[in-house]
């Protein structure tokens, strides 16, 4: 056994210990984690970058049949690797670590013989996100940093023609967020990148270069989305996955405990359990904001009525962004008061407007350093009312009010994705840094809310109900992206669901609908960690007993990295 194992390793180019114990299997695993890690850095360098591992920034892959041979081949070869281990005598760290590597592996081969996203998924195609990323991160010196991109650039335009040979029945309103996003992305070629290049001390030479290549990305980007403009709608595939790719993928993407139907079944018995607590504030509320006057029959116009009315205390459009700068502070000294869980105060957080290569799909979101790059600070994407209509504004501001917004900053910054993020980038497992579970980070940021609310952030009727309308929101992206994906429901349906069940706006509502038509099984991740990590709680908290504490299940839940919360679960318990 030694003796294979040694020569698979060997064959993977990875160097081992020869002189290691041979029932140390685990020192092993820990070298060939190593090399595959670096291997697939080689095979997907721009995620390479977002990550912080610089080594291949001048490389840019060309999305063509030659690459995804190399990805298929690169994933059965380590997926046989694998095989060489015995599961059973891997220590926890590595079992996660296993399941991690195995996962990402076989949804590889899937997403390219099976799914084939690539022929129908303009979206994937934006070169902006990586680019910006090196031109705006100060991670070397920006000369430096030029040079890459210098070579980076040459294969813009030979990228974007594998795009439009891949793609033959693209679903419209992916191809309408693929023409959104490039354009939008546009800005990192016009603008950063002819600033950088003006503010270096490279010779004229080199400059003039630059701009050559950046000129050529450029006209590339703007080819490829007038070609997308251009392309007939008929023939294209819907974008519905169906109920088959969907099983699948939530399989591969979520990593869940239950299956879709089991978390579907539990996520319309959440709704139920919080329509009447909303059911039971609103009723305390009544009298206050309405006097005497009589009560609607049905309950979901009365819940409505005082959600309508309390939502129209809210932050004016121009300070939108200010008052959720104002809020952190606020977040993270109640966590302190209350011992909740250990905050890293040399980790900065920083707010800054969304990015334009990055709009079309949240209105909010956190970028972090990746985990070879833990000074870089950890951005809170705030997306921009600039050029809204003031119905539209208004609209949006009374879902984002005085009370959701505090959620929405707990959700997103303290002590959601920013804390978590934070002590995931300190296990030590590089695995579950890269191979992270977006259902474990949405769960905790979801569960993150409820814990706030349940350890007296405000016990407020006003506040408890806004929390259960923006808990209802999680559930019902659970209902609204499988009944859509694998059920047909119309849009008018998800309106209802949405507007009406679950009292959003209407611009969220109609923001809430895009999203689902241009993602498929990520929506489901909130519901899905969120509920994961309620049943582990009550579990964990069965276990300990009297020696339980919520600092103390924070900070363990925190220290297994973002792996998924079915395996965290298993070491926990």
């Amino acid at each position: 056994m030694k003796k294979f194992l040694l020569f698979i390793l060997c064959c993977l180019g990875v160097l081992v210990n020869t002189e290691a114990a041979p029932e140390n299997l685990n020192k092993y695993f820990d070298t060939f984690k190593n090399g595959f890690i670096n291997d697939m850095w080689k095979m997907y360098p721009d995620w390479a970058t977002n990550n912080g591992y610089h080594k291949y920034d001048g490389e840019l892959i060309i999305p063509n049949d030659k690459d995804r041979a190399l990805q298929n081949a690169f994933s059965k070869k380590y997926l046989d690797s694998l095989k060489t281990f015995t599961y059973a005598s891997l220590d926890n760290n590595n079992k996660t670590d296993y399941h991690l590597i195995q996962n990402f592996l076989q949804s590889t081969v899937w997403a390219l013989g099976t799914a084939k996203e690539f022929q129908w998924n303009p979206s994937i195609y934006n070169v902006s996100t990586s680019f910006a990323y090196i031109v705006n991160e100060n991670y070397q010196p920006l000369d430096q940093r030029l040079l890459s991109i210098y070579k980076k650039l040459q294969n813009v335009p030979a990228f974007y023609a594998a795009a439009k040979a891949n793609i033959n029945h693209p679903a419209k309103e992916l191809k309408e967020l693929a023409i959104q996003q490039n354009e939008g992305g546009l800005s990192v070629f016009e603008n950063d990148l002819k600033d950088s290049v003006a503010a270096s001390a490279l010779d004229d030479a080199k400059k003039a270069a630059i701009i050559k290549r950046n000129d050529a990305a450029i006209a590339a980007v703007k080819s490829f989305t007038a070609w997308l403009k251009a392309f007939p709608d008929a023939g294209g595939r819907s974008f519905r996955l169906g109920k088959k790719l969907y099983d699948q993928q939530f399989a591969f993407d979520v990593q869940s405990k239950y299956t879709v139907d089991e978390l579907y079944n539990a996520a319309v018995y959440r709704k139920t359990y919080l329509l009447t607590q909303m059911e039971e504030k609103a009723n305390l509320l009544w009298s206050k904001y309405f006097g005497t006057e009589e009560k609607p029959a049905d309950r979901l116009v009365m819940i409505k009525s005082v959600i309508d009315t309390i939502s129209t205390e809210h932050v004016q459009p121009a300070d939108f962004r200010t008052s959720i700068e104002a809020q952190l502070p606020r977040l993270e000294a109640f966590i302190k008061e209350k011992n909740l869980v250990e905050m890293d105060a040399t980790k900065p957080l920083k707010v800054r407007d969304e990015p334009g290569y990055m709009a079309g799909v949240a209105g909010a979101s956190v970028s972090a350093p990746g985990p070879y790059e833990k000074n870089v600070k950890t951005y809170y994407n705030v997306g921009s009312l600039d050029g809204w209509s003031a119905e539209k504004a208004e609209s949006y501001l009374r879902e984002y009010n005085k009370y959701t917004l505090q959620i929405l900053n707990i959700h997103e910054a303290i002590p959601g994705h920013y804390v978590q993020l934070v002590y995931s980038n300190k296990v030590p497992s590089i695995v579950k840094s890269v191979l992270s579970n977006g259902s474990m980070i949405e769960g905790w940021a979801v569960f993150s809310e409820l814990m706030m609310m349940e350890n007296g952030y405000d016990e407020s009727p006003e506040m408890w109900l806004m929390y259960y309308k923006w808990n209802l929101r999680s559930v019902c992206n659970t209902i609204l992206d499988i009944s859509v994906h694998t059920k047909n429901m119309s849009k008018q349906d998800a309106m209802d669901l949405l507007v009406r069940q679950a009292f959003q706006q209407q611009t969220e509502a109609e923001g809430k609908w895009k999203r689902v038509s241009v993602t498929h099984v990520q929506l489901t991740s909130y519901f899905n960690g969120f509920y994961e990590i309620l049943k582990l709680r009550e579990a964990y908290k069965k276990k300990m007993g009297k020696a339980y504490s919520v600092k103390k299940f924070n900070e363990t839940f925190l220290s297994f990295g973002s792996a998924p919360v079915k395996y965290i679960r298993e070491m926990m318990l």
